[in-house]
């Protein structure tokens, strides 16, 4: 493909900076020229955290526009309705199954979207759009902190054309050795659980 454009959208805390990081590294790699955004929001735990990640033959800007992302990953499921507008017709959504109310919800002024509202508003823009029980499959491993490597495997399933060894070689630089085989193990297990649940033709 000429370009790939990423949005990774979260909560502080839950590792999308790392996993922006990885994307960067794994489309240097791959031979594309790349483009990682600042940071937008608040990067504390417990605020909403974006960054951006472009792939292509030659990118000049960072920046993702309105309707221009190819894939968005969600790390958390209100950040998927925030973000939403950012992706392409028929884009690839992946949404971490997990929620962490805001201060307006918890507050009680607001009220948490549930999960029929977050498909509705996911599938009225694309019929690509995939919840993953990325909390509970790290979980499983010992740690939910790996949700997010759980994640960049799943979304490896869709980027077939890129070798397995040049994604585990990316995580593997980019987490203290101590957890490397930790963090090895989630990216395998979020990419089994997509090949698993979705086996159809990748994109």
């Amino acid at each position: 493909m000429a370009k790939i454009d990423f949005l990774l959208a979260g909560v502080g805390g839950q590792g999308t900076i790392l996993a922006s990081d990885v994307l960067a590294a794994v489309g240097l790699r791959t031979g594309y020229d790349v483009k990682k955004s600042e940071v937008h929001g608040m990067a504390q735990r417990g605020g909403s955290v974006t960054t951006s990640v472009r792939w292509g033959i030659k990118v000049y800007s960072p920046l993702i526009g309105p309707g221009e992302a190819d894939f968005l990953l969600a790390f958390e499921k209100l950040e998927a309705l925030r973000h939403i507008e950012m992706l392409r017709p028929g884009g690839i959504v992946l949404v971490n199954e997990y929620a962490i109310p805001p201060l307006s919800v918890s507050s009680g002024s607001d009220e948490y979207p549930d999960d029929e509202r977050l498909r509705a508003v996911l599938g009225a823009l694309t019929p690509n759009y995939y919840l993953l029980p990325a909390n509970a499959l790290a979980e499983e491993l010992g740690n939910t902190r790996v949700n997010n490597v759980v994640l960049l495997g799943a979304l490896s399933h869709w980027l077939h054309d890129v070798p397995l060894p040049i994604w585990l070689e990316a995580v593997r630089n980019r987490v203290p050795p101590r957890f490397a085989d930790l963090n090895e193990q989630a990216f395998l297990v979020g990419r089994q659980e997509m090949e698993k649940t979705h086996p159809c033709p990748r994109v």
